[in-house]
């Protein structure tokens, strides 16, 4: 079967934790513990998230005043390689020396005139308290916004359209190849005036780009991992219910936060509907569950 999981970029980067290099590794090598018997029984595609680390780059970058600030789209390119070589490193590791691996960085198109650019909404980079957050936005002109218990710099995130490295992931696919690709929902790009790609200044939603993928390579399962076990209605409220299985169709109204669990449901109702198949959204160290159909928050046609 043709499995893509998604990982967030808070699975590979605790909330609150420091963002070094150890840390990361560390968290990728408890991800690809869960992630290594799926590898061995089924086509697997890993994409991930990027929000942490991306962000953290970008600080970097404008920390050093003699070069003018990294682009985004960089920087999202930058963290794919990143991010890639700890997932094939560390699965590596953990799976037959015959097993083959391949990160691809993957350029994705999205539409200039897409109204997200007019309302910024993904959160990347470090979490802040509020009143640090406020005095940084104003000192370098971000858009912020309440992230759990912090706060962080959020930035537009377009609808993917296009994934343009399409043709080579199947064909990796084809040759029984584990494919890392699409981190960080993929390097945005866009046709300028003169029909030439170029980089655009977003970070894409990874759920959504890896519902697309999933749909192109025509994914059997496409399973969003995350730290929480599943989908809850009321959530942070004593009537918090889990929501064990539901369709697109039970879905359509429900409003669930834009910055986090939103885009993850869309994503799930948008395979589902789109394919007939099945998705699910739950915790990464759930995952052979979530595959059987006995954890996490399972969404089908019907």
């Amino acid at each position: 079967m043709r499995v893509v999981v998604a990982l967030g970029g808070n699975a590979l980067l605790k909330r609150g934790e420091e963002p070094t290099a150890e840390n990361q590794r560390r968290n990728v090598r408890s991800a690809c513990t869960a992630l290594a018997p799926l590898a061995e029984t089924h086509q697997l595609v890993i994409t991930h998230g990027n929000g942490p680390q991306v962000g953290l780059l970008a600080m970097q970058s404008a920390s050093f005043k003699g070069v003018e600030e990294y682009p985004l789209d960089v920087l999202g390119a930058q963290t794919e390689g990143m991010l890639g070589y700890y997932i094939e490193q560390e699965l590596g590791n953990m799976m037959p020396t015959e097993s083959a691996f391949a990160t691809i960085l993957t350029m994705v198109e999205v539409d200039p005139d897409d109204p997200a650019f007019r309302n910024p909404t993904k959160p990347i980079g470090l979490q802040y308290e509020e009143e640090e957050a406020r005095k940084i936005a104003k000192e370098r002109g971000w858009s912020i916004a309440r992230d759990g218990d912090g706060w962080r710099r959020v930035v537009p995130s377009p609808e993917p359209h296009r994934i343009f490295e399409l043709r080579p992931i199947h064909w990796l696919l084809e040759k029984g190849v584990v494919v890392i690709c699409a981190g960080g929902g993929g390097i945005p790009t866009a046709y300028n005036s003169e029909g030439m790609l170029e980089g655009i200044e977003v970070v894409i939603d990874k759920d959504r780009a890896s519902a697309l993928l999933a749909r192109q390579l025509g994914a059997r399962l496409l399973i969003l991992a995350t730290d929480a076990d599943g989908v809850y209605e009321d959530w942070g409220s004593n009537k918090a219910r889990m929501i064990r299985r539901t369709t697109p169709t039970d879905m359509s109204g429900r409003g669930f936060d834009e910055g986090s669990m939103g885009p993850k449901v869309e994503a799930a109702c948008d395979f589902v509907r789109r394919t007939g198949e099945r998705a699910v959204i739950g915790s990464l160290s759930e995952i052979s569950e979530m595959v059987d159909g006995t954890s996490g928050t399972q969404f089908t046609i019907e």
